[in-house]
């Protein structure tokens, strides 16, 4: 294997602890992984709201900025991907399976299982439910991935430097430095991230592919039918991998973001219209008044209202931060030739806005079936919530059926998403890593995945993902600043060179 780094085989050596820790004593794992999240969100809660707004306000600024104008490229470059390949691709990386699931199971939970703020099942969580999946799912969590993908595109493609986290930290530290050993275990810690995401979320989408499966045609629901999910999904995500991000990812994205609308339409016109298109508004509304509230809510004061907080808000704002190296070096592979402002408005705003739109559609139609009384959806498993909704409209089965088709796509473009990335980062930031390097972290995830939700870990592993989160912030926030610091250099000195120009220009 040609251009494989040290991180390569640090990152395995490190993986490959976790899986034997999570096979062998998976209830330990899970034990003190808990203990050591639960330690962060009590404890450190106030700082991860206080950063995520940190960061959303540095890029809605850069905007609006004097750096706005600059290319995410050279000044010829013109963009790899059409606007709407490269919308289908910002939403199957950055959102994806995890957005079919929760557009159900969220909203659902926040009305009648643990509510925010009020009763379970009145009115008033009705309508907070919504407000608070927009607000998880929101440009709070564009934001993470837009600041981390802009920083690695500027340095990438504008500067010409490696595309790894550690290089976009040579102006604050040095080469040297991040070259050696700092700079190594930074893109170790990215690489171990995004290998336990992206396992626990492979592990996660073989069982609700399973449950559908078992809806639609009875099929077993248990860990042998699961496995073969993993391969065939592996194989395939291989496949698409090797055939590299302009073809198979591109493709698979736009299938799955016209079958995603599919999906939704027929849903908004079989589902409760009205209601749905009433709530949307109401949602909007009340996300866009309670914004500031929500984004600073710590509930000091109130240790219900508190433990919801750490379980909901901490948990996603730690969730996005931890997949951040790997969504935001694939945006930033797909975003070359775009200048910052345009960078800015599409991925901080649309992919926000079309999942307001499916949380909407999705989630109301639950909540219009427990009002009812037609169905408990919140007594139903997460991973079987949609399908239980989707069974009480017409052409339930037709869209069980898409909704399958759905996530398994998404399972393939994110696993795919994710082997392009890791090969990335431990082929000393190559764009084009070999077919094997990427063959061989497939094989590492599904593996990951197959032994962890054999043993049951799969809890366990999101924890270690959650804790490996708290450290990446810190680099993230160091990533700005290097940006802000480089950026600004430049520009003044492009007007003190314009400005030798012009005094040339007079003098002649």
């Amino acid at each position: 294997m040609k251009k494989v780094s040290s991180v390569f085989w640090y990152s395995l050596v490190v993986c490959g602890l976790v899986v034997l820790w999570g096979a062998i004593a998976p209830e330990h794992l899970k034990t003190m992984t808990s203990n050591a999240t639960t330690f962060i969100s009590t404890r450190f809660g106030w700082y991860y709201l206080l950063i995520i707004m940190l960061m959303l306000a540095f890029c809605i600024y850069l905007i609006f900025s004097r750096f706005n104008h600059i290319k995410l490229g050279k000044e010829d470059d013109k963009p790899e991907f059409s606007l709407l390949s490269w919308f289908a691709m910002l939403f199957s990386a950055g959102m994806g399976m995890g957005l079919v699931f929760w557009t159900t199971a969220e909203p659902i939970s926040h009305a009648f299982v643990s509510s925010p703020t009020s009763e379970e099942g009145s009115a008033q969580a009705i309508k907070e439910s919504l407000q608070y999946s927009f607000f998880h799912w929101g440009i709070h969590a564009w934001a993470v991935y837009a600041l981390v993908a802009l920083v690695l595109a500027y340095f990438k493609f504008h500067k010409g430097y490696l595309g790894l986290i550690s290089s976009t930290l040579v102006p604050l530290f040095g080469k040297e430095r991040m070259e050696g050993i700092a700079g190594k275990l930074i893109d170790t810690l990215a690489v171990v991230a995004t290998v336990v995401g992206v396992a626990a979320m492979l592990g996660f989408g073989s069982a609700q592919i399973n449950e559908g499966l078992a809806f639609l045609f009875n099929t077993p629901s248990n860990y042998g039918v699961q496995l073969v999910i993993l391969i065939v999904s592996t194989a395939l995500f291989i496949f698409s991998a090797w055939s590299g991000v302009s073809k198979g990812i591109k493709y698979l994205s736009n299938i799955n973001m016209v079958l995603g609308f599919l999906l939704m339409i027929l849903l908004l016109i079989v589902g409760p219209t009205l209601y749905i298109l009433n709530m949307f508004t109401e949602s909007i509304g009340g996300y866009i008044t309670n914004f500031f509230n929500m984004s600073f809510r710590i509930a000091p004061m109130d240790e219900e209202n508190r433990s919801w907080i750490d379980g909901w808000t901490i948990f996603y704002w730690a969730w996005w931060i931890s997949w951040a190296p790997f969504v935001g070096i694939f945006i930033a592979r797909i975003s070359k030739g775009r200048t910052i402002k345009e960078f800015m408005l599409g991925v901080l705003f649309v992919p926000a806005i079309v999942c307001f739109v499916f949380f909407a559609v999705f989630g109301v139609s639950a909540l219009e079936i427990e009002q009812q009384g037609i169905a408990a959806i919140s007594e139903y498993p997460k991973e079987t919530a949609t399908f239980a909704m989707l069974e009480q409209y017409p052409l339930g089965v037709l869209m069980s059926f898409i909704t399958i088709l759905v996530i398994a796509i998404f399972f393939i473009t994110s696993a795919d998403s994710a082997t392009f990335v890791l090969g990335i980062l431990t082929t000393s930031g190559s764009l084009n890593p070999s077919g094997m390097v990427k063959i061989i972290w497939g094989l590492c995830l599904s593996a990951m995945a197959a032994i962890i939700v054999y043993f049951g870990g799969t809890q366990g592993l999101q924890n270690v993902l959650i804790i490996a989160a708290f450290p990446f912030s810190v680099v993230i926030l160091l990533m700005g600043y290097s940006f802000f610091k480089t950026a600004n250099q430049e520009v003044i000195s492009k007007k003190q060179q314009r400005k030798k120009t012009k005094e040339a220009k007079q003098v002649v």
